[in-house]
């Protein structure tokens, strides 16, 4: 018994270390070796590409509707902002769609004053510029977003409809071996090029 015993201390010590410690590091290592941006949280300067900003001035593009509109923070009514479940009972929750139906009445009001949101800034929006993300944090938008903005932003920044149609062109990046997915543009790599112009 005793050495039944002592096996199974001996082979749980080093499960322990191995699983614990060895196999954690150098997964750590090789992604700090291979990955590194990626495992540093994809930050730049103006912050991270895997969750959306919030940009709100008609000088730059727009990702998805997660914190602005229906959706926005008010710090007054007690709403962290951002599309989340717990959001229409004013109680803040966890990233995650609203997960409103197609018959919900909320939505459709919060989709219209989406709608009315753009007309004002002059974009005839797309349907992912008046619809939630998934999660609520995507950072990204398809092309088709980005050229719908381009009335808004050449308007607000001075620069012209060719020079952002390029601009839009130049930063969107394929889907991934040319068929996963589709084409999309991180909204933080194209504010951040556009910062860069003007």
């Amino acid at each position: 018994m005793l050495t039944h015993l002592r096996r199974s201390l001996v082979l749980a010590l080093l499960c322990l270390v191995f699983f614990g410690l060895v196999y954690p590091l150098v997964g750590t290592g090789l992604s700090q070796v291979l990955f590194k941006h990626q495992a540093d949280g994809s930050i730049t300067a103006n912050g991270s590409t895997l969750i959306g900003q919030n940009w709100t001035s008609p000088k730059f593009f727009h990702g998805r509707p997660d914190d602005f509109g229906p959706y926005a923070a008010d710090p007054k009514k007690n709403i962290a902002g951002g599309d989340n479940p717990l959001e229409a009972n004013g109680v803040a929750g966890e990233s995650s769609p609203t997960n409103l139906g197609p018959r919900s009445k909320v939505l459709l009001e919060d989709t219209k004053e989406l709608i009315a949101y753009w007309h004002k800034m002059g974009v005839n929006p797309t349907p992912d510029l008046v619809t939630t993300s998934g999660s609520g944090l995507d950072p990204d938008i398809a092309p088709v977003d980005a050229y719908a903005q381009v009335p808004m932003v050449s308007k607000a920044t001075g620069l012209s409809p060719k020079v952002l149609d390029a601009l839009i062109a130049r930063e969107t990046n394929t889907a991934q071996f040319g068929f996963l997915g589709s084409d999309y543009i991180v909204v933080l790599h194209l504010n951040e090029a556009l910062a860069k112009m003007e």
